[in-house]
């Protein structure tokens, strides 16, 4: 039992550092991230696409939504949600 333990507090271990690194990522190094995991799978995606096909126009729809939320935030605000998305501003 306590091997059993001692696996579940590694693993949480883990799952916090998964968790800080994610989080420490720029919109473009998760994007990267993205692109390649795309790259890996296309060959799976495209044997069992009929499989799938209504769940990924649903995704597709979902994030449609939520950049169409992102374009109105940054519209209101006059602003990118992070600092990576747009022009570098600099103070001389």
């Amino acid at each position: 039992m306590r091997d059993l333990s001692a696996l579940r507090e590694g693993w949480d271990a883990f799952d916090f550092e998964e968790t800080r690194l994610l989080r420490a990522m720029t919109i473009q190094e998760s994007l990267d991230q993205l692109l390649m995991l795309q790259r890996t799978w296309e060959p799976q995606f495209q044997q069992t696409a009929a499989l799938f096909i209504p769940e990924r126009w649903a995704a597709l729809a979902e994030i449609q939504e939520r950049l169409r939320r992102l374009a109105e935030w940054q519209e209101q605000h006059g602003r990118p949600l992070h600092g990576d998305s747009g022009p570098s501003e600099t103070t001389e």
